[in-house]
C-alpha cells in the first residue's frame, strides 16, 4: 500500500531530468530506426519470394529470411545486454540494439510488401528489356513506397516503448534513471518518471495513428 501511494504522489523535482532522459530515448529510438531503414530497404528485395526466380535469389532468399527470423526472435532486452558488454553501458548500445531488432522486424515487413505488389508493372517494365534494378525502381517502388513509410513510423513508435524497457539494462535513456530511483526505493521519483513515459508513449501513439492514417 505505501508503494502506490508513493507512485501516486510523484516528486516533480526530477521532471527536468525526466523530460531530458525522455528525449534521449526518443532521439535514440529515432536513430536506430533511421539507420535500419537502408539495410531493411534493400535486404527487402532479396527477401521477398516473388523476386527469387533463380536457384541463387531463392538461396539468398532462404538464407536471408532464416538470419532475419533469428535475429528478430532475440529480444532488443538481450541485444542491449550483448552490445553493453561490447560497446559499454549507455545510449550507443542502447540504439545498436534497437537497431538490430528493427533491420529485421522492417525486413521482413517491408518484403511481405513487395510480395503483394501487382506484378502488372514489372511485367511491362521487363517487356522492355529493363535491368532487375530499373525493374524494381520503376515498378515495384511506386507501389510500396507509401505502405514502407507507414510501417516506419509505426517502428519509430515501437521503438520507443522499447528504448524506455532496454535502459533497465544499461541501454540509456529513461530507463536507466527508472531502474537507479527503483533500486533506490524512491518511489516518488518512479512516479514522476512512470508519468512522463505514460504521456510520451500516448502523444507518440496518436501521433504515430494520425501520420498512418494521412498515409492511406
Amino acid at each position: 500500500q505505501r508503494l502506490f501511494l508513493s507512485l501516486l504522489s510523484p516528486d516533480w523535482s526530477v521532471l527536468p531530468d525526466a523530460i531530458i532522459k525522455m528525449i534521449e530515448t526518443i532521439f535514440m529510438a529515432f536513430l536506430s530506426t533511421a539507420l535500419a531503414i537502408p539495410f531493411a530497404f534493400v535486404m527487402s528485395f532479396w527477401s521477398a519470394q516473388n523476386l527469387s526466380n533463380t536457384k541463387t535469389r531463392y538461396s539468398i532468399y532462404l538464407a536471408l529470411r532464416t538470419l532475419m527470423n533469428i535475429t528478430r526472435s532475440v529480444e532488443a532486452l538481450i541485444w542491449a545486454l550483448i552490445f553493453s558488454i561490447w560497446v559499454g553501458i549507455g545510449p550507443f548500445a542502447g540504439m545498436l540494439a534497437l537497431m538490430v531488432h528493427s533491420v529485421a522486424s522492417l525486413t521482413k515487413q517491408y518484403s511481405e510488401i513487395v510480395e503483394s505488389v501487382n506484378e502488372g508493372p514489372i511485367e511491362g517494365i521487363l517487356s522492355t528489356g529493363a535491368t532487375r534494378l530499373q525493374m524494381i525502381w520503376f515498378a515495384i517502388v511506386p507501389q510500396v513506397v507509401l505502405p514502407y513509410i507507414s510501417f516506419t513510423v509505426y517502428r519509430w513508435d515501437i521503438n520507443v516503448r522499447m528504448a524506455t524497457i532496454i535502459g533497465l539494462v544499461g541501454g540509456g535513456g529513461i530507463g536507466t534513471k527508472l531502474i537507479q530511483y527503483s533500486n533506490q526505493s524512491q518511489w516518488e521519483k518512479v512516479g514522476c518518471l512512470i508519468v512522463v513515459i505514460a504521456i510520451v508513449v500516448w502523444l507518440m501513439d496518436q501521433a504515430s495513428a494520425v501520420i498512418r492514417e494521412a498515409l492511406k
